[in-house]
């Protein structure tokens, strides 16, 4: 029996700092990826920073810009914990312990710059690649760890629980509760439970449900899709971030930081025209989901396919220096950032809800943890200030490897269970990249920027539809990763859908136009 004290599916930031955290406490910690890489998930594309403190700052003043950007649906009792213990765990373990490299002014104190809706300066960053920096230093002790094995190239396609897996049918009384997972070794072809006295979810975003995303390949919503057939409970999925400045052209949409606004990058239309002061207060600064709407507007108004983000005006040196790999990108794609404007879209960026935890990261399901983007703590409310997911991460992935690390009498429990059953048909590549080109054409279209009962309806009626065929498809197949990601799209899509069709008011980055 392959058997563990700890299972951590992913390896994002939020993931490895839980594994390193429960394996100093002494569990033998099991981590897998379904990644070739340990560098994975949105973690490593996260540019701007994460929050520190600023010179003037307060707890009660992060808490309020918290609440303000999500539009007063946060949950009170963890935006405290994220401001109470935040700037500790940044000082103790990425300073600290990781001695993560974070920029120096000329005083050789920490650079803290601003973002949007924030009202201090508290932002600590790496150029603009923040979270590079971070998860590389938190992923080498984890690869350094002797309590922790790393299994590349695994994707969990079920969690085990009680009511969906064990022999004993008596088990469907007890409380429900997690055991492992049942994983594909994607190199051998073979699936095999991993049991876990307790698993941690940390499988990152759902950005590539959409048609236009920021996030990288990986990002297809397992971890809500396997919590939502498990019957972990789910919320806030409607609230989805669309980020307003992804660089446009016909290849990819390459993120353009939130900081590049907050050292003075201004948005204008194609006639070069200032256009978010008429729109909110904080102009190009104003909260994303406002000028993500904005940026939409102008472009149907203008009859232009992007806006621009123009910081040309600043210092070249100054510009290549604190943003280099936006400069990289955007100059081998023949638009040099230091002498003329960006052009940007909003793209699918970043899920404020996902798999309700507490405090300590627990879910609804006993022995299931979730930590980082696939969870909801509710810190985020309907809509994510800017710079709150790497501390979010910092901080739930330090609570959940701590609280993981107790053992409960309960966690000693395993039950024998039914084999894994294997397909024998191939899978047609042709019917697979045609099931997500729908999955993401009706999320975009129906369920994006901008809802309308009516468009929310057609998507739940097409991606049922969809689900069925995909899950008849999947039942008979050959195990592989493709197949197991397209699954927990589509489950993921009417995930989002179904929370979106409950949601009647428009609220943060839920946006429901009345067409009635």
């Amino acid at each position: 029996m392959n058997k563990t004290d700890i299972l951590v599916i992913g390896t994002g930031l939020a993931g490895a700092i839980t594994a390193v955290i429960a394996a100093d406490n002494g569990r033998k910690v099991t981590v897998i990826t379904k990644t070739e890489e340990l560098l994975s998930g949105n973690t490593a594309y996260a540019q701007g920073g994460i929050i520190y403190k600023g010179k003037k700052d307060s707890t009660a003043k992060l808490k309020n810009d918290i609440i303000s950007a999500g539009d007063g649906h946060c949950w009170e009792p963890a935006v405290d914990q994220l401001c109470d213990m935040g700037p500790q765990l940044v000082e103790e373990l990425l300073i600290g312990r990781f001695n993560v490299k974070f920029d120096k002014n000329e005083k050789d104190e920490l650079d803290k710059t601003s973002e949007g809706a924030h009202s201090e300066a508290r932002i600590i960053h790496s150029k603009d690649r923040t979270g590079k920096t971070i998860q590389s230093a938190v992923l080498k002790a984890l690869e350094e760890h002797d309590n922790i094995t790393i299994l590349k190239k695994h994707i969990a396609i079920d969690l085990l629980t009680l009511s969906h897996h064990s022999v004993n049918s008596l088990d469907i009384y007890k409380k429900p509760a997690c055991f492992g997972a049942f994983v594909l070794d994607i190199d051998a072809g073979e699936t095999a439970p991993i049991f876990a006295r307790k698993t941690i979810l940390a499988t990152g975003g759902l950005g590539r449900i959409y048609l236009h995303t920021t996030n990288p390949a990986e990002s297809t919503g397992d971890g809500i899709a396997l919590s939502w057939r498990a019957g972990a409970r789910c919320f806030n999925l409607q609230y989805i971030q669309f980020h307003p400045t992804s660089f446009y052209n016909e290849r990819d949409r390459f993120l353009i930081s939130e900081s590049m606004r907050g050292e003075g990058g201004r948005l204008v239309d194609v006639n070069g025209k200032e256009f978010m002061s008429k729109y909110h207060r904080l102009g190009s600064l104003a909260p994303r989901d406002i000028v993500a709407r904005s940026i939409q507007q102008t472009m149907l108004e203008t009859g232009h396919p992007c806006v621009y983000l123009d910081i040309s005006y600043r210092e070249s040196k100054w510009i290549r220096d604190r943003f280099p790999t936006i400069y990289a990108h955007c100059n081998n794609a023949g638009v040099d950032i230091t002498s003329e404007p960006i052009p940007v879209v909003p793209a699918a960026h970043y899920a404020c809800g996902g798999v309700g935890v507490n405090l300590r990261g627990r879910t609804s399901l006993r022995r299931l943890y979730a930590v980082g983007e696939v969870s909801c703590t509710g810190v985020h409310g309907a809509n994510r200030l800017a710079s709150t997911s790497l501390l979010e991460n910092l901080v739930w992935g330090y609570t959940a490897g701590m609280d993981a690390s107790v053992r409960q009498e309960e966690d000693d429990y395993f039950p024998e269970i039914y084999p894994w059953e294997y397909g024998t048909e191939s899978i047609d590549p042709a019917l697979i990249a045609q099931d997500w080109l729908n999955i993401k054409n009706t999320m975009w279209n129906y369920v994006g920027l901008v809802r309308t009962r009516q468009r929310l309806l057609r998507a739940r009626s097409i991606l049922r539809h969809l689900q069925s065929e995909v899950e008849q498809f999947y039942q008979k197949a050959i195990m592989d990763p493709n197949m197991i990601e397209l699954r927990n799209g589509v489950q993921t899509a009417i995930a989002v859908t179904s929370d979106t069709i409950e949601t009647r008011d428009t609220m943060g980055t839920h946006y429901l136009y009345d067409d009635g």
